[in-house]
């Protein structure tokens, strides 16, 4: 039996249905989902709400951006002549640059003129909030010593010279200076624990820290994290973006986020700074060699000079001569320009075989600027000057790859190419050098052997006249190379420049408010949505008509409404209901099914027990007795019987005595108390239920029964649960199998396609029962649903309802 308890019934009329192609209803669809407006509504509202509050209490992210112009090297003259060799590359290539930026090294570099070690908080409304400059509190730290570093401090202004300090974070480690990149765990995080005055020095094993005032007030509160350096420079490195602007161009954007902008700002210049500072010094990598060789070279003159400055004096005073004759002054002319020239090229000399060990021992950062050599030799500065780049730019490399890179392979060819190249030039210089040596010194000792010939004051005077004078000579020489060697430097410049500062973005990236509110608003759509689709996919109970529909080998004859009323009878006591339609209109489809007969026989079943085939029989019963005909509902359901209960009779005589007491079933028929309308109930429960049907008696019986009635109603057992209803099939006209919305599982479909292939019933129809419209919309499918909504409402009782009601209905 259907009932409903506080329902306003929704009742339609049963209805054919025609077996042409399923069409995709979209309105259906829709209306499946607008039912659950209600969760649509909170859903979306809880979560723009969501939404906003992340927006109002996220800390705002925004992007700091600063541009590197990236130029090529101008070669020199011979740079085309060794091109093709592999020996020059003029080329910038950009990939290694963005390494070289991104790179750890780098970053640590540009973090050591900025104090961001400590990092300093206040507390927020959700979370505590960064500050950046004029802290209210100072933290010193001597890096020299341990440190603990992570974790998270909170500092509590008790006094004006006081305060107390304990651990709000856990996660402190130990920084030790002598294995900056190993950090050990802290087993006692709290120490640090208590209470200190400020400018007072905490030492300990872990830790050397100062904690100053600087215009907190007392109650305040502050906290403070420390970061060691290296890891800084890691996180740093890492969340730096570095990128072409262009593919055509050679201009880097370099871009970090951060929650701080000035921070950021900061942070960025200084590393585009140690950048181009980085790039200087390698460039000034040879000139400072140079100086330093040159400064060596002069300490060693100067006090020779000097020496023989004073023993050139002492020798004029004491041997009163102060100047040479003629001949002595041609002879020691000669000399000098031999002994100066042959000073020189030794100084030369002594730079080739130390450039020649460099080279040998593969010393490549030590290498110095071949301007001191005095020798008119582009190729040998080219190539030393490529030597020094190439080597630049391996260090470079390495920091980032490893040796197998194809980039840092690439390079160390290079470099192998240029050193050979360079060794075989160093190797004839030194071959020239001395040779010229070596004329020199026959030249000079041909001038000696002219300086023996004059007298021996003039002789000794001109011996130590000649020292002064080449030492004077190559100081001065040394000088003059020297100056040259500072102008080259002071006149070196990196040849990549910053294009734009630092600057930040003036709103901020994250988070995003309009599009996080609409992504709220999608989400909030979505979730309701999901939830409703997978409630609907794993819904395993025939809750659309259409899922009979589509089974077109088993005809759908319609759909029975929802009752209003506590008992099956509805047809017999609410004849004007929307369920009693409903029967009028099924029975008027089986004068189509079976149009031949005047007597009918009719069956009702199901797959379990609750899906309402009594319900469904009484009132298919009652609709035939209302228009004349002459009819019996027969109780055939032995075991679980239902028809006394709602009629008000006693269960007491029926088929069961019938048949087991071989009584005549006249006898046992009882009135309903409706015209037309008899009742054979099921009697007493039986032992074996099953074998009674099979009895020869009951066979008659049913064709007695058929001949003394026009309509017979058949209300059986479920057929999925006990074997009897397979033997009643044989004496029905028509078989109805009851489904009930939301209740019967749709496997049960199973059930009656397996009686209409293996029990070859022919007419065989379902139903679907207790079927009941979300008030609100419907669910539109075609169905005749707005069946008899007049004006005054007219056909069903039911129908009164509110405004809202109606209009809802009518919609």
């Amino acid at each position: 039996m259907s009932t409903g308890q506080n329902n306003i019934p929704f009742n339609y009329p049963v209805f054919s249905v025609s077996k042409s192609k399923e069409e995709f209803d979209l309105r259906a669809i829709i209306l499946t989902y607008l039912k659950y407006w209600k969760w649509f509504v909170i859903s979306v509202a809880v979560c723009v709400v969501i939404a906003f509050l992340f927006n109002k209490y996220t800390v705002p992210v925004y992007v700091v951006n600063g541009t590197v112009v990236l130029n090529e090297e101008k070669p020199d003259i011979t740079a085309d002549l060794f091109s093709s060799a592999g020996l020059v590359n003029n080329k910038v290539n950009i990939q290694n640059e963005i390494w070289i930026l991104k790179s750890f090294f780098l970053a640590e570099e540009a973090l050591k003129n900025l104090n961001f070690n400590i990092t300093y908080f206040r507390d927020g409304t959700f979370q505590k909030n960064q500050i950046y400059g004029n802290t209210p509190v100072l933290v010193e730290l001597d890096w020299n010593h341990a440190q603990i570093v992570g974790g998270m401090f909170k500092v509590t202004v008790l006094e004006q010279n006081k305060f107390r300090l304990e651990m709000e974070e856990e996660g402190l480690s130990v920084f030790n200076p002598s294995d900056p990149f190993y950090n050990s765990t802290l087993s006692d995080q709290s120490i640090f624990d208590g209470e200190y005055s400020f400018d007072s020095l905490i030492v300990n094993d872990f830790s050397k820290i100062t904690i100053k005032n600087a215009g907190a007030l007392p109650g305040e509160e502050i906290f403070f994290s420390v970061t060691d350096t290296p890891t800084l420079a890691l996180q740093l490195a890492n969340d730096l973006s570095v990128q072409l602007v262009d593919e055509k161009s050679s201009i880097l954007s370099l871009s970090l986020q951060t929650t701080i902008r000035k921070k950021g700002e900061n942070y960025l210049n200084n590393l585009m700074d140690a950048y181009l500072e980085r790039e200087l010094a390698e460039k000034n990598r040879a000139s400072d060699a140079t100086i330093a060789f040159i400064q060596n070279q002069l300490s060693g003159i100067t006090d020779s000079l000097t020496f023989f400055e004073n023993r050139l004096q002492q020798y004029r005073t004491d041997n009163k001569i102060f100047n040479l004759s003629e001949e002595g002054s041609r002879v020691y002319d000669n000399l000098l320009v031999l002994e100066n020239d042959r000073a020189k090229a030794e100084i030369s000399l002594r730079y080739y075989n130390q450039l020649r060990d460099y080279l040998d021992r593969e010393d490549f950062d030590a290498l110095m600027a071949p301007a001191i050599a005095d020798l008119d030799n582009n190729l040998l500065t080219t190539l030393v000057g490529n030597l020094i780049e190439l080597q630049a730019d391996k260090t470079r490399l390495t920091a980032n790859f490893k040796d197998e890179n194809p980039a840092v392979q690439e390079i160390n060819r290079r470099i192998d190419n240029t050193r050979k190249v360079l060794s075989e030039n160093v190797n004839s210089a030194i071959a020239n050098i001395r040779a010229n040596i070596a004329q020199l010194t026959d030249r000079i000792n041909a001038v000696d052997k002219e300086i023996n010939q004059l007298p021996e004051t003039e002789r000794r005077l001109l011996g130590i006249q000649r020292q002064f004078e080449i030492n004077e000579s190559i100081y001065v020489y040394l000088q003059e190379k020297l100056y040259e060697a500072q102008i080259t430097k002071a006149s070196n410049f990196p040849k990549n420049s910053i294009l734009n500062g630092a600057r930040s973005s003036l709103s901020p990236v994250f988070p995003k408010k309009s599009l996080n509110l609409i992504i709220g608003l999608f989400i909030g759509l979505a979730v309701p949505f999901l939830v409703i689709t997978t409630k609907n996919y794993f819904n395993n109970r025939v809750d659309d008509p259409r899922f009979l529909e589509k089974h077109q080998d088993i005809p759908f004859l319609g759909i029975i409404g929802k009752a209003s009323l506590d008992h099956a009878r509805v047809v017999l006591e609410n004849p004007k209901s929307g369920v009693t339609e409903s029967f009028r209109s099924l029975r008027s489809d089986m004068s189509y099914l079976v149009p031949e007969k005047n007597k009918v026989v009719i069956l009702f079943t199901s797959s379990i027990s609750g899906e309402g085939k009594t319900f469904c029989a009484i009132n298919m019963a009652s609709v035939y007795a209302l228009s004349g005909k002459k009819v019996i509902l027969l109780g055939l359901d032995l075991r679980k019987p239902k028809i006394a209960q709602d009629f008000g009779l006693e269960n007491n005589v029926g088929i069961s005595t019938i048949l087991s007491k071989e009584l005549d079933w006249r006898e046992a028929v009882k009135s309903s108390g409706y015209e037309n309308l008899d009742i054979l109930l099921s009697g007493a429960i039986p032992p074996n239920p099953a074998e009674l049907i099979l009895q020869d008696s009951f066979s008659k019986m049913m064709s007695e029964i058929k001949e003394a009635y026009d309509i017979v109603i058949m209300d059986c057992p479920p057929v999925g649960l006990v074997s009897e209803t397979k033997e009643l099939f044989k004496y029905s006209d028509i078989n109805i199998f009851v489904f009930r919305h939301k209740y019967s599982d749709k496997s049960n479909i199973k059930v009656v396609e397996s009686l209409r292939e293996k029990e070859e019933l022919k007419k065989i129809y379902t139903i679907l029962n207790d079927f009941q419209v979300d008030h609100r919309y419907g669910y539109g499918y075609g169905y005749g649903y707005g069946y008899g909504y007049g004006k005054d409402y007219g056909y069903y009782q039911e129908d009164k309802g509110g405004t809202i009601s109606r209009l809802l209905k009518k919609k």
